[in-house]
């Protein structure tokens, strides 16, 4: 893997490399989702309850991301209160919360997705491997290269298997063995088998939990530290969902993984640790996801677990 993501790239096409090239549905219409969602995570805590966020430290030494006071805001709607995380590096954290509390505003920060957002506002900042992305030196698109993520719905190339995987190593000119990463990252997303006499065909002619497989491979074809998966699982039936799971604890043995989900019961079964969102954009308790579902700190959090409200 290379260390740098320094170098300053204009190719407007490039910003596709992995699976970072942006869907509509994903950022043209996210100000107008996140401000209409808003309401639907809205819950008053009472007067003397304790508003401390309670956030498990992780160690330097562990945390390949770190967040420190980010915020975003929309205009003028604050969509993300002041966050201060750190993620651990080989695990997979799990972001969860009710609608609109600022769950994939989080993680579109940490590749620079929302940088395709006019109206979005980034204050504080967000470390990879101790560098601030949001350095004027960091190229977002050779960011993306080392922090790759895959859409909620699958959103396969209009090209063959092959081409869809091999899209972003031909981007970056990898002048390689195409075809063996295009197989390995097939087999660690676990498709190569169902797909390996089919790589001529469209990507398309897939079916639902295929297609967001083979997103999930050209996600890692270029060979990323990170994969951010923005409800991968939630356009899926039961038995693709649950070959995305499989996935998601096979490939936090290569990679960070860090998911958004709406299913409480996919956090726990799948992550090592839970960041849970909740009013407002506000991070309120992070740490061990056993903990957090067994055991949370916060009144909020339990109440919100136990299905009181969201």
């Amino acid at each position: 893997m290379s260390d740098s993501y320094h170098v300053h790239e204009t190719d407007s096409e490039e910003s596709g490399a992995g699976d970072g090239e942006t869907d509509a549905e994903g950022t043209g219409s996210a100000v107008d989702e996140r401000i209409e969602d808003r309401e639907d995570s809205s819950v008053t805590p009472s007067d003397d309850e304790d508003l401390t966020p309670s956030i498990q430290e992780v160690p330097d030494s562990r945390a390949v991301i770190r967040a420190e006071e980010l915020s975003v805001h929309y205009g003028e709607e604050e969509a993300l209160q002041p966050v201060t995380m750190g993620i651990p590096e080989r695990e997979v954290t799990a972001i969860i919360g009710p609608s609109g509390c600022g769950k994939s505003t989080f993680l579109r920060c940490i590749n620079r997705m929302n940088d395709m957002i006019d109206a979005a506002r980034v204050e504080g900042s967000l470390r990879f491997r101790g560098k601030d992305v949001y350095d004027e030196d960091v190229d977002p698109v050779a960011l993306r290269r080392r922090i790759g993520i895959v859409f909620q719905k699958p959103n396969p190339f209009p090209k063959s298997i092959r081409e869809n995987v091999a899209y972003g190593l031909n981007i970056q000119g990898y002048d390689g063995d195409v075809d063996a990463r295009v197989e390995e990252a097939l087999r660690n997303a676990a498709l190569w088998d169902e797909v390996k006499d089919q790589l001529d065909s469209s990507g398309l002619d897939l079916s639902g939990g295929q297609q967001q497989r083979l997103c999930i491979a050209r996600a890692i074809a270029p060979d990323p530290e990170v994969v951010l998966m923005d409800e991968p699982a939630s356009a899926l039936d039961p038995v693709a969902t649950a070959k995305v799971e499989d996935l998601i604890a096979d490939l936090s043995e290569q990679y960070t993984v860090i998911i958004v989900t709406h299913n409480m019961q996919q956090a726990a079964r799948i992550s090592d640790k839970t960041a849970v969102f909740l009013t407002g954009g506000q991070l309120v308790e992070f740490g061990d996801t056993n903990r957090i579902f067994e055991n949370p700190e916060n009144q909020r959090v339990e109440d919100y677990i136990t299905g009181k409200f969201g």
